[in-house]
């Protein structure tokens, strides 16, 4: 369901990646000397093609993914460091929902609860507050099987902030929301973002990103080809212009990263 976690010590740092190579093999890397931070109460956007790295680069922060070289702190620790700090730090959506067939969606925001020691009652005023938000108030005692994929994932979502983690890493949260959903989204993550959790929200819907994100980072075959926030982004890939936007930006960036490549 939610890899999902309540822990908020450690220094300003939620995320903080240091030469990161990695992979299923050693010897053919997905990733290659990634490092990137992502401090409390941003949004990182993660952009990039399918096949970029992106998901194993998530992998690896979950700790499901043990690196090659180099390092992946969250909270200010390594998994080896300090395995419980680290997991309790992280909430993780995945792009496809993923519930209990026999839990209806009060049960699994309780199992949520229960799970990581939420005081009960603010708990369930947090609880009531994302059903209001996402608009699934009359479908609390509904199973997975009755709900289309958009009110799934609208489920990862309400267990994933009501822990209000260190650390949230969302992939495609907006795939089968409906806007009202949308809006509803924006206006919960930046709830919990004043409240000092750190997003790295990785997503192809790149307008949404421009607006929203403090800062972008641009992988392309395994490698940090472009970061900073929207505006650096796209005056590294020479977008400067008024009327430039992240998708032409994007666009060129890749066009000059398989360019280089070429005549490697």
């Amino acid at each position: 369901m939610v890899v999902s976690g309540k822990g908020k010590t450690g220094g300003e740092s939620a995320l903080a990646i240091k030469e990161l190579t990695g992979g299923y093999s050693r010897r053919r890397p997905v990733l290659h000397g990634v490092s990137l931070t992502l401090n409390r109460g941003e949004l990182l956007g993660l952009i990039g093609l399918n096949g970029a790295g992106k998901s194993t680069a998530i992998k690896h922060i979950l700790g499901l993914m043990v690196p090659h070289s180099g390092e992946v702190r969250v909270a200010g620790a390594t998994l080896e460091e300090d395995r419980e700090l680290y997991r309790s730090s992280i909430s993780y959506v995945p792009e496809q929902p993923s519930l209990f067939p026999n839990l209806t969606v009060k049960e699994h925001l309780q199992w949520t609860a229960m799970a990581y020691g939420l005081k009960q009652d603010a708990a369930w005023a947090r609880a009531d507050k994302l059903a209001a938000t996402f608009r699934m108030t009359d479908a609390m005692k509904s199973l997975p099987d009755t709900l289309s994929k958009g009110m799934k994932q609208k489920v990862m979502l309400m267990n994933a902030l009501l822990v209000e983690p260190a650390l949230l890493i969302i992939d495609e949260p907006f795939l089968g929301l409906d806007p009202l959903a949308i809006r509803g989204l924006v206006g919960a993550l930046d709830e919990v973002r004043a409240q000092g959790t750190a997003i790295l929200l990785s997503s192809h819907i790149l307008s949404a990103l421009e607006r929203k994100a403090n800062r972008l980072v641009v992988l392309h075959k395994g490698r940090l080809i472009a970061e900073g926030t929207p505006k650096e982004v796209k005056e590294q890939a020479g977008c400067s212009g008024a009327e430039a936007t992240l998708d032409d930006a994007f666009e060129a960036l890749v066009e000059a990263a398989e360019g280089g490549r070429a005549g490697e």
